[in-house]
C-alpha cells in the first residue's frame, strides 16, 4: 500500500529534509511539507492522510499538544532533538521517534516499523477467516473490532470511511474504501445497490418504488444496479 504522509517542522532546512526522505521512500507518498500544526491542520481538512512525521518543539502549538488535538486516526513518527521528549510520545500512541539529526538510514527504519503496522492493519481490517461467512475484523476506534454479518443492516460510504450499521448497536466507523469491503462480503447476502450503500439483502423488509427502507433510513437503489436488484426481488415475488 501507498502510505500517504505529512511532514511538520518549523525549521525549513529539516522540513526539506524530512520531506526530500519521504519522497524518495517508494512506499511513502508526501502529501504536503508544513511549517506549523496549524499549517498542518489545513492540510488534515482537505486531505486524507496515514502517517504524519511531527517536530515535537514547535512555537505557538507543539507536536505533543498538536496530536492530543486529534480525533482521527492517522499515525504519528515524532522527530526531536531531545530524547526525553520519547516517553511523551509513546503516551499518545506514537509508531516511533526519530532523534535529530537522522540521516535516511535511521527514517528509513521507522519508516518500515510504520508500514508493517499498516500492513498489518490492513489485513485485520479487510479479511475474515479462510471459508469463513460469519464474521470479519474491521478496525475501528484504535480497536480491532469482530462484526457479525448477521447483524449489519446496510453499510453507507463516507468518503474515506464506511459506516457499518448493525442491528442493536452503535454503528462502526472504519476507514476502508466500500469496494474493498464489498469484495470481502458474501455475494448471496449482500448486495451493491448505490455507488454509497451495500444492503444486507436478508433485512429487507419493505421496498418504496426505488427505496429499500430500514426504520428511519431509506436507502436509494440507484439506476446502475437497479436491474440486479431487481432481479433478487423477482426470485422470491409472488
Amino acid at each position: 500500500m501507498q502510505i500517504k504522509c505529512i511532514a511538520i517542522d518549523d525549521e525549513p532546512l529539516a522540513l526539506k529534509q524530512i520531506s526530500g526522505y519521504i519522497s524518495k521512500t517508494p512506499f511513502l507518498e508526501l502529501v504536503a511539507g508544513c511549517k506549523s500544526a496549524f499549517d498542518a491542520m489545513v492540510v488534515l481538512e482537505n486531505n486524507e492522510v496515514h502517517l504524519m512525521f511531527v517536530d515535537i518543539q514547535m512555537p505557538d502549538l507543539t507536536g505533543i499538544d498538536f496530536v492530543k488535538s486529534l480525533n482521527k486516526e492517522q499515525k504519528i513518527i515524532f522527530t526531536t532533538a531531545y530524547e526525553e521528549y520519547a516517553l511523551e510520545g509513546f503516551k499518545v500512541e506514537a509508531l516511533d521517534y526519530i532523534l535529530k539529526p537522522f540521516g535516511y538510514e535511521e527514517f528509513l527504519k521507522s519508516a518500515t516499523k510504520a508500514k508493517a503496522h499498516f500492513e498489518l492493519l490492513e489485513k485485520a481490517a479487510t479479511s475474515n477467516r479462510v471459508n469463513n461467512e460469519d464474521y470479519l475484523f474491521v478496525k475501528a476506534d484504535y480497536k480491532i473490532q469482530r462484526i457479525n454479518l448477521t447483524d449489519i443492516v446496510y453499510i453507507e460510504s463516507m468518503r474515506e470511511y464506511v459506516q457499518i450499521v448493525l442491528k442493536d448497536s452503535k454503528p462502526v466507523m472504519t476507514l476502508m474504501s466500500l469496494k474493498s469491503l464489498e469484495e470481502k462480503l458474501p455475494k448471496k447476502h449482500f448486495m451493491r445497490v448505490h455507488r454509497s450503500f451495500i444492503v444486507n439483502l436478508n433485512k429487507i423488509k419493505t421496498v418504496e418504488r426505488s427505496r429499500i427502507i430500514f426504520e428511519k433510513k431509506y436507502v436509494p437503489v440507484s439506476e446502475q444496479y437497479r436491474d440486479q436488484f431487481q432481479e433478487f426481488l423477482g426470485k422470491s415475488f409472488i
